[in-house]
């Protein structure tokens, strides 16, 4: 598989689970991406604030969705309200390498090593190590890495992974649905599996 690069587009993204919610439930019932793309354009299906913003949620959620495989809508659609936030979380990490490797190098190991905290700290830590690693992230500002920092920690707490407190925030062990975790296996996708879940 072909290593995606990293990316900063997350300062200008959201969680957006219901956005996401609704995209997967318009898939479900046969609905085409031209015909969502319409939907949105004609209807304003996110309820955003302008055309662009509307634009903007339609391509990132629809991008998310579409790094999962069809198979899991009716799985999506059965699940509990918790799972399938963290489906949104695993399409968001797919879908965001940079975002899935935060998941996975830093959330997961707190899980594992039983320290459930994130403290700011640990994502500058986080993000100076990725910069050290990448020429394209190298170039980018602190204002850009804190932006990040405050978009990613905001879809970890929405997602329920973690509180909302201020410096260092509480991590809340996942327990997906069974049916989801299945689903996750069956697709290879134990990176993303092991990442929400805390297993080495």
């Amino acid at each position: 598989m072909e290593r995606k690069e990293y990316s900063a587009g997350a300062v200008k993204h959201s969680f957006w689970f219901m956005e996401f919610r609704k995209v997967v439930s318009l898939r479900n019932e046969g609905k085409s991406w031209e015909e969502i793309k319409a939907l949105n354009e004609e209807e304003n299906i996110f309820g955003a604030p302008t055309t662009l913003r509307a634009t903007q949620i339609f391509n990132t959620v629809s991008a998310r969705v579409k790094s999962l495989d069809d198979s899991f809508y009716p799985i999506f659609e059965s699940c509990d309200l918790a799972s399938q936030k963290l489906f949104a979380l695993v399409a968001a990490m797919t879908y965001d390498v940079l975002f899935g490797e935060l998941v996975y190098e830093l959330v997961r190991e707190k899980m594992i090593i039983g320290s459930n905290e994130l403290a700011d700290s640990d994502l500058r830590i986080f993000f100076k190590d990725k910069q050290q690693q990448s020429d394209k992230a190298a170039k980018w500002t602190e204002a850009t890495i804190k932006k990040l920092m405050v978009s990613y920690k905001s879809m970890l707490y929405e997602a329920g992974v973690t509180n909302k407190a201020k410096n260092v925030r509480a991590i809340y062990k996942p327990l997906p649905d069974p049916a989801m975790e299945q689903w996750l296996k069956d697709q290879g996708m134990l990176y993303q599996l092991n990442a929400i879940t805390g297993v080495r």
